[in-house]
This record gives structure tokens, C-alpha cells and sequence, in this order.
């Protein structure tokens, strides 16, 4: 058994062993740059990474399976909004229980995501029109639900899981492990997950040796929403408030991360793991363009850049191997 664990951690660091280099110089030119010496390698600053980097994870461990099978997801990040408000709105405006709001928040995830799915599988409209639309919708949602105004609510059992702790760990970063751990189980364990690359590497062929294509689309998607509403709860959560503009550009950090840690745009190639690293990535990159000062406009500039030279990579790789 430990050696089957050895041999997995060895795997790991050689599949990822670029992304992981990367994170490790971007770590070390921020220990060293005097600006950011003294305030980056903290514990404090290590957890403020992982918090607020959880809801990104949340998303790009189902857009890593969105991307797998060729797809796209736009609506994630209007998801969160919608939500967040309405597991406020449960608890400030119906005096529901906490507990029922956050529920109600992911169901409502599940619905965006079951729909998307389902138009997608029905119709021939692509993915990237379909989740376009839905993120207008819902965030159009939000909108008239919150008539435009946070929703706030301050109770101990709303703010847990967003600014919670579990001893001296941050219930989103212990979250964020149990998401992680769940993902890559789904995803190299089960039947579901060799489906998915399956699908994603040739749906035709997939289709032909007997997988049902479009339930493995519904299933992806459904999941990717669940995992928005889970987003949702946490942002709104950290945020003491469901905020109808909470959650703008998530989208863009979640498929950046996924392309940072290796998934192929063009579908059946990718690896959990790598998203993981991905995330970390992004949210290094972040948190040390806040601590050195850099305009919040010109870090737009730079993640662009990123994901613009992750991709290009990817087709270099592609092209390489001949797909």
C-alpha cells in the first residue's frame, strides 16, 4: 500500500514536473523580491492564498472535466452571484435556517448546470453559445432578485463555511480538499472518468462503442453547476453577503487554471493534479501582484498573458503530437 502511495506521488511530480517548476519560481522570486520578502512566506499569507483561492478550485475541477470532453463553461461565475443571493435571501428575507439557504444555493447550481446540460445534449447549439446565454440569465437573475443591492446577512452559522475555521484551518481550505480528493477519484477512479476522455478524444468513436455521449454531458455540467453553487456559498459566505456581482470573471480564473495545469482546449487530454497546481498558480500569481503594489487594472494584462502562453504551449504540445 505504500508503495503503490510512493509510486502515485512519484507519478504525480513527473506528470506535472513543468507547472510545478513554474510554481516554484514564481515562489521564489516572491520570497526574494524586497517588496514582497517579509510578507509572502507566512503561514498567515499561505492560508489567505488557499481561502481565497478555494471557490476557484470549486469551479476548475468541473471545468477540468468541461474542457476534457471538448466543452466550455461561461456561466460559472454568474452562478456564484445568483447563488450566493439566494442562500442570503433564504436566511435574511424567508427566515429559513442557514443550513436550507445553503442547500437551496447549491440546488440552484444544479439547475443552471442540468439545463446547460440538457440544451447542449438536445440541440446542436454549441456549448460556448449555450453557457453564454446562461450566465446572462442568470446574472440577469441575481439582479432582479436583489433589485441590484447585496443582500446581508452577519449570523456565526452563515459565516462559517467562507470565514470559518476548523482549529487554525480555514473551513474553505479544508473544503477544498475534500472537493479535490472527491474530483480526482471521479475522475481516475471511476467509469464516469474514462467516459469523459472517452467522449472528449472522439465522440463519435465513443458513441459507437457503446457510451452514452449525452449523459455524460448532462453529468459533467450538472456537476460543473453544483460546483458553482458551492462557490457561491463560500464567496457569499467570506463575503458576509450575497452580492449580485459577486463572482464577475470567476469563469477566467477557472479556465485559466485549467489550462495552466495542462488540459488540452481541444479536448481529451488533462489531469486533475495539473488544475490543482494551475489554481495554486493563479493565485500565487495574485496574491504577489497585490503585495508588490501592481495596479488591479495591469494584473488583467498579466493573466491574460498567462493564459495566452499556456494556450499557445498547449498547441505547440498538440501540434507535436500530431492531433
Amino acid at each position: 500500500m505504500a508503495s503503490r502511495f510512493g509510486n502515485g506521488v512519484v507519478k504525480y511530480f513527473k506528470d506535472n514536473i513543468g507547472i510545478i517548476i513554474a510554481l516554484l519560481a514564481m515562489c521564489i522570486f516572491l520570497v526574494i523580491f524586497p517588496t514582497t520578502r517579509t510578507t509572502f512566506l507566512t503561514p498567515n499569507n499561505m492560508f489567505n492564498i488557499l481561502r481565497q483561492n478555494a471557490s476557484n478550485l470549486f469551479l476548475a475541477t468541473g471545468m477540468t472535466m468541461v474542457i476534457i470532453l471538448g466543452g466550455i463553461e461561461l456561466s460559472v461565475g454568474s452562478v456564484i452571484a445568483l447563488s450566493g443571493c439566494v442562500a442570503a435571501g433564504c436566511v435574511v428575507n424567508l427566515g429559513l435556517p442557514e443550513a436550507v439557504g445553503f442547500l437551496a444555493a447549491i440546488l440552484v447550481g444544479a439547475i443552471v448546470g442540468m439545463f446547460n446540460g440538457l440544451v447542449i445534449c438536445k440541440t446542436d447549439i454549441p456549448p460556448f453559445i449555450v453557457t453564454l446565454a446562461s450566465m446572462n440569465i442568470a446574472k440577469g437573475i441575481a439582479l432582479v432578485y436583489t433589485q441590484g443591492a447585496p443582500i446581508r446577512c452577519m449570523t456565526d452559522a452563515f459565516k462559517f463555511p467562507g470565514a470559518g475555521y476548523v482549529g487554525p484551518v480555514p473551513t474553505p481550505v479544508i473544503l477544498m480538499l475534500i472537493v479535490f480528493v472527491i474530483a480526482a477519484l471521479m475522475i481516475n477512479r471511476t467509469q464516469l472518468g474514462r467516459h469523459i476522455y472517452a467522449v472528449g478524444g472522439n465522440a463519435q468513436a465513443a458513441k459507437f462503442s457503446g457510451i452514452n455521449v449525452s449523459k455524460v454531458k448532462f453529468i459533467v455540467y450538472t456537476y460543473t453547476g453544483i460546483m458553482a453553487g458551492i462557490a457561491g456559498v463560500v464567496v457569499a459566505s467570506r463575503l458576509y453577503s450575497g452580492q449580485p456581482t459577486a463572482g464577475d470573471g470567476a469563469e477566467m480564473d477557472a479556465i485559466a487554471a485549467v489550462v495552466v495545469g495542462g488540459t488540452s482546449m481541444s479536448g481529451g487530454s488533462g489531469r486533475i493534479g495539473g488544475t490543482l497546481i494551475g489554481v495554486l498558480i493563479i493565485g500565487v500569481l495574485n496574491n504577489g501582484l497585490n503585495l508588490m503594489g501592481v495596479d488591479s487594472n495591469w494584473q488583467y494584462i498579466v493573466k491574460g498573458l498567462v493564459i495566452l502562453l499556456a494556450v499557445y504551449v498547449d498547441f505547440i504540445r498538440n501540434k507535436k503530437a500530431g492531433r
